[in-house]
């Protein structure tokens, strides 16, 4: 389970094994494929290779 910010309905929501659809492995890093609870298929960017935002920490 992961939560995700659809980009049809813009609602944050929490994503069920059961809706996804599909797993591959590319250079990018892991692509998730999944169905929203509002019937848009969507994907999430994930892994190693993935680029993430970088958060800069004031010490």
């Amino acid at each position: 389970m992961f939560d995700h910010v659809c980009t049809a309905c813009a609602k944050r929501q929490l994503i069920f094994s059961s809706m996804v659809r599909g797993i591959d492995n590319t250079e990018h890093g892991l692509v998730v494929h999944f169905d929203c609870w509002c019937g848009a298929e969507q994907q999430l960017v994930t892994g190693r290779g993935a680029r993430r935002p970088r958060t800069l920490t004031a010490a």
